[in-house]
């Protein structure tokens, strides 16, 4: 028994989730410090834990202002937990490794392999080293052409320090920001610059790193594409557009929105772009989103829950798991026995898992908007569950200002940010081993039931 209990407890999803947790703990600390603190004071233990939460799982939920609340060093601290948190301790520990020469152990090994969601065992250093590698370059194109916006506006020393926080931060999908004032980035609604450089960095950051450099690999040849990189890239651009064309449809008349003073078609559709990127996982904003309609914010906890891609620095069920899911009805509308797609069939216990994932996460969504209508039964429940929303999917959005809400709520947030970065994950391997291993072999009788 203590053997068998052993096992369970060093299984790899439930060591990458004790990881995450001991890397919260220790931003939690260090963000605490006085030194971390504009001020000079300290934010508090428990701010520190929501703020070190929210970017080890690169969410962007805050409860003081990021910009004006903390030091160079707090900064640094944040930006630090964000990369961390975005691309997946295990390939900063594998890196590190390689470079000391060390000597990769089977069990290390099982848990890059999972962190990174791949099924092969071997390359995994040279994998991890490409994957580095390829967020590193991201972000350094990012950064570089942010610099052209922020170093006239700040300086050198400044301007750079925002251009990389801020690359880093898109290309992780934490969407944290320095601007201050809780403003994101409302202030550039109308640059296209920075718009469109964060949403590059965003959609980069969700689309996963195989896919990146399977497409990189392929020089965008789609015949040579494997099936996820094909739904991937498809379901992304579908989103996008849809996305696009929903919030310039509904939007494009609100005052608040897209028609602030000033504003043309050129404007508002980039705005409208820019939401349906950020959106989906990012966490940044360019409109105010407090005035958007009751639609829109319903709109946008569907992407939110959809989320990025597997492998990605985003959130949400993921938009393979949705495709699966769609596949599904799809073949039982056409009264198809097996799921195909592209010339593939899908396997029976891949639509399983998908089935759980979508199932698991909708309960802990509603759970969680329940849990913050109790605790701020004046805010109206669409603005409570975009609240919930963004924090299961670590998006990082909010329409009812989570400062503002209770220290209850914020409790309610914090297992819901580490379960949206953690959980469909770990519970998704978690279903993947049991049905690998094959350990239930008795089949009882078959008897059908009535549904629908």
């Amino acid at each position: 028994m203590t053997n068998s209990l052993k096992k369970r407890e060093m299984r790899p999803e439930r060591v990458l989730a004790g990881g995450f947790l001991a890397l919260i703990a220790l931003g939690a600390l260090l963000l605490a410090l006085p030194i971390a603190s504009s001020t000079g004071e300290s934010i508090g233990l428990f701010n520190g834990l929501f703020t070190a939460t929210s970017a080890v799982c690169v969410t962007g939920l805050v409860v003081v202002d990021t910009g004006t609340a903390f030091s160079t060093f707090g900064h640094v601290i944040l930006l630090l937990l964000i990369q961390l948190g975005g691309l997946g301790f295990m390939i900063f520990a594998t890196l590190i490794m390689a470079a000391l020469g060390r000597r990769i152990t089977l069990r290390n090994r099982v848990l890059i392999r999972e962190s990174m969601n791949v099924t092969t065992m071997s390359g995994l250093n040279r994998l991890a080293l490409w994957y580095g590698l390829l967020a590193l370059g991201i972000e350094l194109m990012g950064a570089a052409l942010l610099a052209f916006r922020f170093v006239p506006m700040y300086g050198w020393g400044k301007g750079l320090f925002f251009s990389v926080f801020h690359a880093i931060s898109a290309f992780c999908n934490a969407g944290f920001d320095l601007m201050g004032g809780y403003s994101s980035l409302t202030a550039f609604w109308r640059d296209p610059l920075v718009l469109l450089t964060v949403s590059l960095m965003i959609i980069l950051g969700g689309l996963g790193f195989s896919v990146i450099l399977e497409t990189i690999s392929q020089r965008g040849r789609w015949r040579g594409l494997s099936l996820h990189a094909k739904i991937v890239l498809v379901v992304t651009a579908a989103l996008l557009l849809a996305g696009t064309l929903f919030y310039a449809l509904v939007e494009w008349g609100n005052p608040g929105t897209l028609a602030v003073e000033g504003a043309n078609p050129g404007t508002k559709l980039l705005g409208a772009f820019f939401q349906s990127v950020t959106m989906r996982t990012a966490g940044f904003n360019s409109v105010d989103l407090a005035a958007m309609t009751d639609a829109s914010k319903l709109m946008s906890v569907i992407l939110m829950f959809i989320g990025a891609s597997p492998a990605s620095t985003g959130g949400g069920v993921k938009t393979t798991t949705i495709s699966v899911l769609l596949l599904i009805v799809l073949s039982v509308v056409r009264g198809q026995e097996n799921v195909n797609v592209f010339g593939k069939r899908l396997p029976q216990d891949l639509m399983r898992r998908a089935l759980a994932i979508l199932f698991i996460t909708l309960m802990v969504l509603l759970a969680g908007a329940v849990g913050l209508a109790l605790m701020e039964p004046d805010i109206p429940m669409i603005d409570l569950l975009f609240e919930a929303g963004s924090a299961i999917a670590t998006v990082g959005v909010t329409s009812a200002g989570t400062p503002g809400m209770s220290t209850g709520s914020h409790i309610v947030l914090i297992p819901m940010m580490f379960f949206g970065r953690v959980g469909p994950l770990t519970m998704a391997l978690a279903l993947a081993n049991k049905l690998g291993k094959g350990q239930n072999k008795l089949k009882y009788p078959e008897e059908k039931i009535m549904i629908g």
